[in-house]
């Protein structure tokens, strides 16, 4: 994908333009993810190198959405205003998990036939759930759906039991097993397991777009599940006064 000169949102349709830039951007995203997990899974260096093509399609929409919002965010009312910024947030987490996502890619192909099944296993459904996280984001996002990005804030917990196996498995290694390419498979894990890190922030940043207030704040505060907290949160503020 070649190089091509940033150009300006349209006067007047900036606004729409940032906001359907950021959710195409998750679906390129996603799309980066379920490569990775087909690759993986397939064994096929080809397929994986394909990253590198939404990973800079992610830098370039990066760089649209931060210029266009400089340009847009004095042009619209307080409401647009705060959409344009969680825009801009999610763009910079987007472009994140592309370079996260070319890193796996890289050690993948590296690591080729000598990672063994279980590893192969694990790493595929790591992926697999980063894509469902991905697109459930963008879905969030465009919906207004906190119930959704709730969602994405619980498949971040499986992500960590798949991340943990993997590191029993290659660092305490307590069955004293040998391993092929275990520097390759934790790069690759701890790849996975930081985009769904930044997949985590993105629903986190949806809630508070649409909601106003911040998840994160809540879990510092009170001790009780974040699912919990939130959802006792929305019905408290949609019950009639």
């Amino acid at each position: 994908m070649g190089a091509t000169s940033i150009k300006n949102p349209e006067p007047g349709l900036s606004y729409a333009h940032l906001v359907k830039s950021t959710i195409d951007a998750c679906e390129v995203a996603k799309e980066a993810a379920g490569i990775a997990a087909e690759g993986i899974a397939t064994g096929s260096s080809v397929l994986l190198g394909t990253i590198r093509e939404r990973e800079r399609a992610l830098d370039k929409m990066d760089m649209e959405v931060d210029a266009g919002v400089t340009l847009a965010i004095t042009k619209v009312n307080e409401s647009e205003a705060r959409e344009l910024l969680a825009c801009m947030k999610i763009m910079i987490g987007l472009e994140r998990i592309g370079d996260l996502l070319l890193s796996f890619a890289s050690s993948a192909q590296a690591a080729a036939d000598r990672i063994d099944s279980h590893d192969r296993h694990d790493l595929t459904n790591m992926a697999t759930i980063l894509e469902k996280m991905l697109a459930d984001v963008g879905l969030a996002f465009s919906n207004r759906d906190v119930k959704k990005a709730i969602e994405v804030l619980r498949a971040d917990g499986e992500m960590d039991r798949l991340r943990n196996l993997i590191f029993m498995r290659h660092i305490e290694n307590p069955e004293n097993m040998h391993h092929q390419a275990s520097l390759q498979v934790i790069f690759m894990t701890q790849s996975l397991e930081r985009s769904g890190d930044h997949a985590k922030n993105l629903a986190e940043e949806v809630c508070h777009f649409v909601s106003g207030h911040t998840v994160r704040h809540m879990m510092m505060t009170y001790d009780r599940p974040l699912e919990q907290m939130f959802l006792e949160w929305l019905k408290q503020r949609d019950r009639p006064q």
